[in-house]
């Protein structure tokens, strides 16, 4: 028997670079030579609303970028935000390929992304055509560490906790899924990752 019914990735940090963090964010910001000072105070409230979901792209940036007139579009920032994505070096992408190929498992996301974001990634890099699952913060309205989005995977699995991997980058989000049963990997490399699957029996 499988030692796991299905294994969850985050995306932005362990397959990808991270689609909208703060070195994206300066790297766009520099491009359009946008102060990032005044850009990083109006962020966080409508970036928490994006990811959930509860507004569109073009909402965000009016309320972050566009409330004054620009020398540039929306679909200009939008696409340069999308350029920052690319897959992460010493990432997980292939190991979440060889996953896949093997057929044993129940493969999905578990990611804070925005909806416009999400599905350029999912779709650029085929994500779509390896996960049986996205539960993407733009789909389920909720995000990590938060302990709901975790119950909320869970009902949506039907599948014990305990026979649920996750795999994150970041400290609060392993907790978050620990807190809630499931396995959970901090990410920090393909070596280390492959060696903690190895240990684990998946690999």
């Amino acid at each position: 028997m499988f030692p796991f019914d299905v294994i969850l990735f985050d995306v932005g940090g362990v397959l990808l670079t991270n689609g909208w963090d703060h070195c994206e964010r300066k790297a766009v910001l520099d491009q359009f030579g946008l102060d990032a000072a005044e850009f990083e105070a109006r962020h966080p409230q409508p970036n928490d609303a994006w990811e959930r979901d509860v507004i569109t792209a073009k909402q965000y940036l009016d309320l972050t970028v566009f409330y004054e007139p620009r020398r540039f579009t929306a679909d200009d920032f939008l696409q340069a935000l999308f350029a920052q994505s690319v897959p992460l070096p010493h990432g997980g992408l292939s190991i979440l390929q060889e996953l896949a190929a093997s057929g044993k498992w129940m493969l999905g996301c578990l990611n804070n992304e925005a909806r416009e974001p999400n599905e350029y990634r999912l779709r650029k890099y085929n994500l779509r055509d390896t996960f049986d699952v996205a539960l993407s913060s733009c789909y389920v309205g909720l995000r990590k560490p938060y302990p709901a989005i975790y119950k909320r995977a869970l009902n949506i699995l039907s599948k014990p906790a305990e026979r649920i991997l996750f795999i994150d980058d970041r400290q609060e989000n392993v907790a978050g899924a620990e807190a809630a049963g499931m396995k959970a990997i901090r990410f920090d490399g393909a070596e280390q990752l492959r060696r903690d699957l190895e240990t684990l029996s998946v690999f």
